[in-house]
């Protein structure tokens, strides 16, 4: 409490107060922004917030990944185009409801879910957080290189929906992350000084995420202009609240869990929240004509797996999404070390943050609630006016890195990769995550072998390293049954029986 205290001090700041309202205004911007999501923006930020505090930088961040979160559902439900792929449920049944005249309380349900699921999640992150982290420093290399391994099979196998790309993207972050001398010896440096210190990671992450999204825009730009769904003032019936609280707690109760494990995500809870409320509902026959819990509980799913997802990468140092990889590059850019120890050696920081993720919640409701129809205004911002900016900034953050030219060419070169990635439906979050955690799982595995002397044993010699293994085998298993099943199903496929409105949306 005594931490939890000191950090509130830190937090409510009026300059960290000043860095929040703007993290929470810039992530529901970005978020309501199609194409341009939170993890970019970070990307974008990243070279700037160097020249700040420490505590500064990581409150905005955790108010733009909060703001992303809520940006995300405006754009879901007024659009019919989820940003991500874990805002799909919403916007299946939130379009629906813009569509008959009811925009304003899918936006204020979305809204008031995510605070509600927001709070009780980062509530939970005060008290988990600091339990794993006292638990997983007592583990050695074998166990580290284990659990690092599980997230990097996680990020690739399990959550992506092709096994085959996302194995291509790690296999690219892997061979990003291998550049330079770390291990005294030159690799893929091509004889140029240059790359002697390896890839600035703030670079790659620059150019996937900005430089790579803006060509595909501009490759696919349409003239078409947006058809924008009029917005009021949000606003909830009784009965909208009588219908929502409980899809709060219930999107909440799966959320976090979930968020929490390294194999996690928010694209399960948020499934499972909308079945949940389509086979509890009392009015099932709205469900797919814009019903209001299919907004309210996969929303609050969503948010509380966003807090969740802290939980491995403060813990353990372990991404487990796109948005939490750029916090941990952050994080690593101030010479923190990443990982179980950063809780005992920076508990100022990482209380902090975790305060901030509060008052960021806060703000959000306070702020945006009565917003909403200024963000949806932002989507009438042509396209080639937003990508020509974003093209400009992340050149300028790229070059701020080390003022040099030849990190503009990198920054071109992995960012036509990126471009590549998306024309092909190669993912962009292993390559990410290979870039990051590719030379700490070779540092824990020269670590457990110069232990060992040379024994390969010893990378199965830890209870937690056996149990990591068996979790990954089972997974193997389940896809190998899986894809068994899917072959046996028939040559020919079933027919796609799926609505126009449906079908749209799963293309998109």
């Amino acid at each position: 409490m005594d931490l939890l205290l000191d950090g509130f001090q830190t937090a409510l700041t009026p300059g960290n107060l000043l860095f929040a309202a703007i993290g929470v205004l810039l992530g529901t911007a970005v978020g309501v922004l199609p194409g341009i999501g939170p993890a970019m923006t970070l990307a974008l930020l990243l070279p700037v917030t160097y020249t700040v505090g420490a505590d500064s930088a990581i409150i905005m961040f955790a108010g733009i990944y909060y703001g992303g979160m809520y940006g995300g559902s405006t754009t879901s439900i007024l659009l019919n185009t989820p940003g991500e792929s874990s805002s799909v449920i919403t916007a299946i049944e939130g379009n629906k409801m813009a569509k008959a005249g009811r925009a304003a309380q899918a936006l204020a349900t979305a809204a008031i879910g995510s605070f509600v699921a927001g709070t009780i999640a980062t509530v939970a992150l005060w008290i988990v957080a600091p339990t794993v982290a006292d638990l997983v420093v007592t583990l050695g290399s074998p166990s580290y290189f284990a659990l690092m391994l599980l997230a990097l099979f996680a990020v690739t196998a399990v959550l992506g929906a092709s096994k085959l790309r996302g194995f291509i993207a790690l296999f690219l972050g892997l061979t990003i992350g291998l550049v330079g001398t770390s291990t005294g010896q030159a690799r893929l440096t091509f004889g140029n000084p240059l790359l002697a210190d390896g890839i600035d990671i703030v670079v790659v992450a620059v150019a996937v995420f900005a430089i790579g999204e803006a060509l595909w825009v501009a490759a696919h730009l349409r003239r078409k202009p947006l058809e924008i769904i009029p917005v009021g003032q949000p606003w909830m019936s009784r009965e909208d609240w009588r219908r929502s609280w409980k899809p709060w707690l219930r999107g909440t109760a799966y959320g976090f869990p979930f968020g929490a494990l390294p194999a996690g995500g928010a694209e399960i809870p948020t499934f499972l929240s909308y079945a949940t409320e389509k086979k509890l509902s009392k009015h099932p026959e709205e469900f797919g004509h814009g019903a209001i819990e299919g907004v309210a509980g996969p929303e609050a799913a969503n948010n509380a797996s966003a807090a969740g997802t802290l939980v491995p990468l403060l813990a353990l140092g372990l991404p487990t999404t796109a948005t939490a990889a750029i916090m941990l590059v952050a994080l690593q850019g101030y010479g923190f070390n990443t990982g179980p120890t950063l809780m005992d050696e920076h508990p100022d920081l990482v209380w902090a943050l975790l305060a901030s993720l509060l008052v960021a919640n806060c703000l959000l409701l306070l702020i945006n609630l009565p917003m909403a129809p200024i963000w949806a205004r932002l989507l009438r911002i042509p396209r080639p006016y937003l990508y020509a900016g974003i093209l400009f900034f992340a050149s300028l953050g790229a070059y701020s890195v080390n003022f040099q030219a030849f990190d503009l060419a990198l920054l071109l070169a992995i960012g036509l990769l990126g471009f590549a990635m998306r024309r092909f439906g190669i993912p962009v979050l292993p390559l990410i995550i290979g870039v990051i955690l590719g030379p700490k799982l070779e540092e824990q595995l020269g670590t457990a072998l110069k232990i060992s002397q040379g024994d390969v044993s010893t990378l199965w010699s830890e209870p937690v390293a056996v149990a990591v293994y068996a979790v990954m085998a089972l997974l193997l298993l389940a896809m190998a049954v899986a894809g068994l099943r899917g072959r046996d199903s028939g040559p020919a496929g079933p027919t796609d029986t799926r609505g126009s409105d449906e079908r749209e949306l799963v293309e998109r």
